[in-house]
């Protein structure tokens, strides 16, 4: 490892918004540690990164697992000498009316949206602070974390809890010189946007694609995003521009929820 080259761990990173944090912060000058479920999604983005000059490596860990995290930051000590920063960005949706979400589909958004941020921020915190270092702990929580949305009640719960276990570890961490703060992205243009606007287009009887372009219309910069709109707000919360910046839950959105 090079001298004070930093290292940024994150999770989920094997597509979408993760891949594109992990290929942003490589561009930084980080080394990447990327964890996700599926060993051969974070090793294909390790295999880029590595390819284009940077350092990557792969981890297969599930983060609704707390052995796993901890886990994970103990192999990115381990292959990359130290931790700097520590992305919480491994989460999924579910796309249903509030009445028809069944307690299977809501464990699962708690177990891995919420407990999963929980261990994150338990095991990156350790880490600092077994090094001695300062830290910071960024995780995703979403526009819908701060207004629920139409078939997305259990999803945004997680992502309203998100905020507040941001806020509360940020409050305790300080003490320490570990930020903790929060990305929430908008209409980021994925499958999971597809899912949602087939089902409004059932729940109001409306055509294919009319839901999402209603969506759209109200951003104000006039697009839906892309995975390297949110890479690019994570890249200013890792570095040292946002030394002073701590319990936010910052909103990339275009222009579309005010809060």
């Amino acid at each position: 490892m090079v001298a004070n080259e930093k290292v940024a761990l994150i999770t989920g990173a094997g597509q979408g918004i993760g891949e594109g944090i992990a290929l942003q912060l490589a561009k930084d000058g980080f080394a990447v540690s990327l964890a996700g479920r599926h060993l051969e999604k974070v090793q294909k983005v390790a295999d880029k990164i590595n390819a284009d000059g940077g350092k990557a490596i792969a981890i297969e860990a599930d983060v609704q697992y707390k052995q796993q995290v901890f886990d994970a930051v103990t192999k990115t000590v381990s292959e990359l000498g130290q931790l700097n920063v520590f992305v919480n960005n491994a989460g999924i949706a579910h796309v249903a009316q509030v009445c028809d979400t069944t307690e299977e589909d809501m464990d699962r958004l708690l177990n891995i949206n919420v407990k999963g941020t929980l261990f994150g921020i338990q095991a990156a915190a350790a880490q600092f602070k077994k090094q001695g270092t300062p830290g910071k702990i960024i995780n995703a929580s979403s526009i819908a974390g701060h207004e629920g949305f139409e078939l997305l009640g259990g999803y945004s719960a997680t992502k309203f809890a998100i905020r507040g276990l941001t806020q509360a570890a940020a409050k305790e961490l300080a003490q320490d010189k570990i930020t903790v703060n929060a990305y929430c992205p908008g209409i980021v243009l994925t499958p999971m946007w597809d899912q949602i606007d087939a089902e409004l287009g059932e729940l109001h009887n409306v055509a294919p694609g009319e839901s999402i372009k209603s969506y759209l219309a109200g951003i104000a910069l006039g697009r839906g995003e892309t995975p390297a709109d949110v890479a690019n707000l994570v890249s200013f919360l890792a570095s040292e521009k946002a030394d002073y910046i701590t319990g936010q839950a910052i909103m990339v959105d275009g222009g579309l929820i005010y809060r």
